[in-house]
């Protein structure tokens, strides 16, 4: 009887110790994501999750960094584009700004060729603030994220409520499809390394 009680024991022991092992490897995982190395993303779009690529506004607000997020994939290709374009408009996990209005709907995504057309709600232009710097951010995280994460799209067409936008604050050109612009990444680096001009 003392035996079996004893075997019940460290049954019970065993399987707790298994449950906080998983328990944690989840959670190291979800936070580790976001932070950690960035996963090569996938080339076609295939169902189940999967670490994407997000764009999001720099800390000091002079460009755009990265952020990994763990995301379940839709089937088809439009599906997928949408499901990435919801999770950048729903911000940033760690310190970086949100650079899409948190109010934005995406009504919806259309390829074409090499070209994906995203179609949004109003609240795009509306709540996108002022400014060129904001304008640039909000536009090149959308399209940078897309061309990231698709590699099979090229550039992307920014629609309002069904229609090619023009611009969002009067600043960058949108009736005509963008390619990516990395050069957005990493603008304070690049500043800190070039000398300053030598006065005589």
């Amino acid at each position: 009887m003392k035996k079996r009680r004893t075997q019940a024991k460290y049954l019970l022991l065993a399987s707790f110790l298994l449950f906080a092992v998983v328990l944690g490897a989840l959670i190291f995982r979800k936070y580790h994501t976001a932070s950690g190395p960035l996963e090569p993303s996938p080339t076609t779009a295939q169902q189940g999750t999967t670490v994407v690529t997000l764009f999001f506004g720099s800390p000091d607000g002079k460009g755009l960094v990265r952020e990994g997020r763990e995301v379940e994939i839709e089937e088809g290709l439009e599906e997928s584009i949408e499901t990435v374009m919801d999770e950048l408009v729903s911000g940033p996990i760690g310190s970086s700004a949100p650079t899409i209005p948190a109010n934005t709907r995406v009504l919806g995504v259309k390829v074409i060729g090499n070209v994906a057309h995203i179609d949004f709600g109003s609240e795009l232009k509306e709540g996108t603030p002022p400014g060129s710097a904001a304008e640039t951010a909000a536009v090149y995280s959308i399209v940078d994220t897309v061309t990231t994460n698709f590699p099979q799209i090229k550039s992307v067409q920014i629609l309002i409520e069904g229609a090619p936008a023009e611009t969002l604050q009067g600043h960058l050109d949108l009736k005509e499809p963008l390619p990516p612009d990395f050069t957005l990444e990493g603008k304070k680096a690049e500043q800190a390394e070039t000398p300053a001009p030598s006065q005589k």
